[in-house]
């Protein structure tokens, strides 16, 4: 059995890192609505995201530059809601499979941007983007 396919709390350090598929989606600012809670996505990426690759520039030390990036672990996976629905964490911790264009099936690290799964293309700079609220999108990540 592949590492992928085995339960979350099996894996060790390099095997959960490597479950990632790159997407860079997590990379994004979300805006939460005051009132009611929901969380709604933008197309504005942190700092550090590298828009070409969709990924960290500094992964190593993002939480040091980057106090509130989020550090996805086994104990708060489950209350990240705004993970996206392609998100291998998530799939396998709804015990899903990975999906065809994920690296680990698909050995291709570039197939998760070719199907669109992917920030890369439309994403613009935290450094540059301004109001949040002026970035809002309207696709499902």
């Amino acid at each position: 059995m592949n590492f992928w396919e085995q339960p979350l709390e099996t894996l060790d350090r390099a095997q959960w890192e490597a479950l990632c598929d790159g997407c860079g989606k997590c990379c994004l600012h979300k805006v939460e609505d005051g009132d009611t809670g929901d969380i709604y996505p933008t197309n504005v990426a942190c700092r550090l995201l590298d828009r070409d690759t969709a990924r960290c520039c500094d992964y190593k030390h993002r939480r040091a530059l980057v106090p509130d990036c989020l550090r996805l672990t086994r104990s708060n996976l489950g209350g990240i809601e705004w993970l996206p629905t392609s998100c291998a964490y998530r799939l396998r911790a709804n015990g899903e499979p990975l999906p065809d264009w994920h690296y680990l099936v698909s050995g291709d690290p570039e197939a998760v941007h070719r199907e669109g799964h992917s920030v890369r293309g439309w994403t613009v700079s935290e450094v540059v983007a301004g109001d949040l609220e002026n970035h809002i999108i309207d696709r499902a990540l």
